[in-house]
């Protein structure tokens, strides 16, 4: 089966990723090579259970085999050589910000789609003419404006469509001596076709592989081959996306920026240890359930459907058969501390039944925008409409002076997390920005 490309859209698109991005951002602001020094980015052991290895410096992975997300304290080897530094989540998101603003010397801010802390999107389509003979040429040039200003290292993915790009990205340019890679339509055969480790490729996973294999498809090559009403039949609208990927087509467009289809506000949490008691859990849940109300409030919008998911610590899912559990309940539309706390406290009081938490996670949906405050008739009006008024004067002074300066006294219990996490930015320290 071939394809005819002449009626697929064509253009030149970046997808530029900046490479080992917290332990370079730290590398570089103690004056060291991010490519050269070994180094790793460690979280905080209270709050990851003992250490986690949040980024590796390129020779730190190469000289210790350690992975980022995966490793922890107790994988890092006794080497003085090893620098062992803390997040400063603040100070990467500066780092990201000014890398975007470079990008948008050459772009749009329309053709320029941050895709996360450490990976951009740039449609050049319009404007690489303007920088270079030729996409390559642009693309150093930028690797050199990022390298010189802030001395990070970046690699970059070009390919007409941003699914090229991005495997371009993936597969090549962090391999190529220049870290720049390039797939076009021409060079689908020889850049896409001869993956075979299909969790290679952005957006296969592993049971997505496991599920290919099984209808006899083991690379890219055969994937591409592989009789797409098949592919439809057995997978719906994801075979077809699979069918399109391994031919290196992709209709998106940046511009064309859609957000989903059902709002949802909502907060989750991975606890600093395993939680046993019943009153330590619910201090938790409440002051996760109150936050969640006072984001309701800044965005001006009532819930009236809560859900409320707890995951059990490792043993306890061993013993239990379950991870966790799950429940969702529809109530009157409410932006109140008290009454989603209530119904929270309410279903997870149903649920438990004394197993050891380590998530918790809460989340609003059916979302509307609040006109006016509905009073119930079981409740005389004035202490519904104190408790509003409550609510708004505590979200007003935490605005102004921050959230540590107005505390509920529950936080203050054995248990209570919120006023630690304020400081946290990601889950992890937020660092000084300025540093």
């Amino acid at each position: 089966m071939d394809i005819n490309y002449d009626n697929e859209p064509h253009g030149v698109f970046f997808l530029i990723d900046n490479k080992s991005f917290y332990a370079s951002v730290e590398a570089s602001m103690r004056g060291w090579n991010p490519l050269e020094v070994p180094l790793v980015v460690m979280s905080e052991q209270e709050n990851t259970n003992g250490g986690l290895v949040l980024a590796t410096s390129p020779e730190a992975k190469k000289r210790y085999h350690l992975q980022a997300n995966v490793s922890r304290q107790r994988d890092l080897p006794n080497d003085p050589d090893l620098m062992v530094v803390p997040p400063r989540m603040n100070l990467y998101i500066k780092r990201n910000l000014q890398i975007n603003d470079i990008f948008r010397r050459f772009v749009a801010d329309e053709d320029l789609l941050p895709y996360s802390i450490d990976e951009s999107i740039l449609d050049m389509t319009h404007s690489w003419r303007l920088f270079g003979k030729t996409p390559e040429d642009v693309a150093r040039l930028i690797q050199v404006s990022v390298r010189k200003e802030l001395g990070l290292y970046t690699t970059v993915g070009i390919g007409e469509n941003p699914v090229q790009a991005k495997i371009a990205l993936d597969i090549y340019a962090k391999h190529n001596r220049d870290l720049v890679g390039e797939i076009t339509y021409e060079t689908v055969d020889q850049t896409i076709w001869p993956i075979k480790e299909m969790t290679d490729v952005w957006s296969i996973g592993n049971r997505t592989a496991k599920h290919l294999n099984r209808m006899g498809i083991h690379s890219m090559y055969e994937l591409a081959h592989f009789d797409p009403f098949v592919l439809n039949q057995e997978m719906g609208l994801i075979g077809m996306q699979l069918f399109a990927l391994a031919w290196g087509i992709d209709h998106s467009q940046l511009r064309d920026r859609r957000g989903p289809k059902e709002a949802s506000i909502g907060n989750s949490q991975v606890l600093p240890r395993d939680y046993q008691t019943q009153a330590e859990i619910e201090t938790v849940i409440k002051e996760i359930g109150e936050q969640v109300a006072s984001r309701l409030r800044h965005h001006r919008k009532q819930t009236s459907c809560i859900s409320l998911g707890i995951g059990f610590s490792y043993a306890a899912s061993e013993a239990d058969g379950r991870g966790g559990f799950h429940q969702a309940k529809r109530i009157e539309p409410t932006d109140r501390n008290h009454d989603i706390v209530a119904v929270l406290i309410s279903m997870f009081r149903h649920q438990w039944e004394g197993q050891t938490i380590r998530n918790i996670a809460v989340y609003t949906s059916r979302l509307n925008s609040k006109q006016s405050q509905q009073l119930t008739f079981f409740e005389p009006p004035r202490p519904q409409i104190r408790r509003d008024m409550s609510d708004h004067l505590v979200d007003q002074i935490r605005d102004r002076f921050g959230f540590t300066k107005l505390v509920y006294a529950s936080s203050l219990l054995k248990g209570g997390t919120a006023i630690e996490r304020a400081s946290l930015v990601g889950g992890h320290n937020g660092g000084n920005a300025y540093e």
